[in-house]
């Protein structure tokens, strides 16, 4: 463990070689973690596992201002990291269904709602969870480890330093505010 901090560490003062070997060693973490956000949204995105974690990799090692202190920061980082690179996915791939810069003229409001789709879930879902981020920033770190990263509450527990009936608690939480934010 403290060599993948001491990595971190290093890798966040701009290291790339440190950044390397951190990737190395946590690469199937990271698979995991990918594995798990993409059960999740399959439906939403062509992404496989080795493509979301490459994909998020490139933006951890493209971001210089990031300082990464310690796994769980590194592993909070990389899950919000995933979940942005999922929905960039889906927003391009609702774009591109609607024409891109195409001027969209629909004939019945009706059926262009027909149409929204998986890819409007997963963008209303990210809007509903920057709004829980700005109201509780805790909760919506929980949200983001145990539903886009699919980690239990006893590991975000660990990740974040707080008890399993913490965790527990916050989730339950954060699920109703989300549910009352999506349903307005």
């Amino acid at each position: 463990m403290s060599d993948i901090t001491t990595l971190l560490a290093a890798a966040g003062a701009g290291d790339e070689r440190a950044a390397a070997s951190a990737f190395t060693l946590l690469y199937g973490e990271l698979k995991q973690l990918a594995r798990a956000k993409l059960r999740r949204h399959q439906s939403n995105t062509l992404l496989d596992t080795t493509s979301l974690v490459h994909e998020s990799f490139l933006k951890l090692v493209g971001n210089r201002a990031l300082a990464i202190h310690d796994r769980r920061h590194f592993f909070t980082y990389a899950a919000r990291v995933m979940r942005s690179v999922i929905v960039d996915f889906a927003r391009a791939r609702q774009a591109e269904r609607r024409g891109g810069d195409a001027e969209v003229v629909t004939l019945d409001t009706g059926l262009a709602n027909q149409l929204a789709g998986p890819h409007t879930d997963v963008l209303r879902v990210n809007e509903a969870l920057e709004v829980l981020a700005a109201a509780e920033p805790r909760l919506a770190e929980v949200v983001e480890l145990r539903y886009f990263a699919g980690l239990t509450e006893v590991e975000v527990g660990a990740l974040l330093g707080l008890t399993e009936r913490t965790v527990r608690r916050d989730w339950t939480k954060a699920k109703l505010l989300l549910a009352a934010a999506l349903e307005s």
